[in-house]
């Protein structure tokens, strides 16, 4: 079994909680599908699509189910890239260390009434300046993964 690089800064006085995750790659005409995401009150940031694995999922429906919720795109997965937890404050200021298992996706279809959070925008990004702006080291090294592939 290989090790699972771990990114981020455990702080000493938070009690991070495992939270299974999925994320994907998805290339068009040579640009990457992330997520530019909003809060109120805080600079928007960047991620690829994707997030928290619900109870009973594996991590190929959560990826799918995550990245038409956040995107409005129909995918499939292609095959399984990597592994990669990553340390953060979430939003709601709750410390987690997000499991994450990535995948290379194959764009199905483009449906908006699948997008439900309103939060996020997708975009579109160079992959180079996709590895600059993601917010979590975790999303850029499964990125960098990808293009040694």
């Amino acid at each position: 079994m290989r090790a699972v690089p771990q990114f981020g800064e455990r702080r000493a006085d938070r009690a991070y909680r495992d939270r299974p995750a999925a994320f994907g790659v998805l290339i068009r005409n040579g640009q990457v599908a992330v997520v530019r995401i909003e809060k109120p009150d805080a600079p928007a940031y960047f991620d690829l699509p994707g997030g928290g694995i619900d109870e009973g999922e594996t991590p190929e429906v959560a990826v799918v189910r995550e990245f038409a919720e956040e995107t409005g795109l129909k995918v499939a997965v292609r095959e399984a890239l990597t592994l990669a937890d990553q340390f953060f404050i979430g939003s709601e200021g709750v410390p987690w260390n997000n499991r994450g298992s990535f995948h290379v996706l194959d764009l199905i279809a483009e449906d908006p009434a699948l997008k439900v959070e309103d939060d996020h925008t997708l975009a579109w990004l160079d992959p180079h300046e996709a590895l600059r702006v993601l917010r979590h080291d975790s999303q850029a090294w499964a990125l960098a993964v990808w293009l040694r592939s």
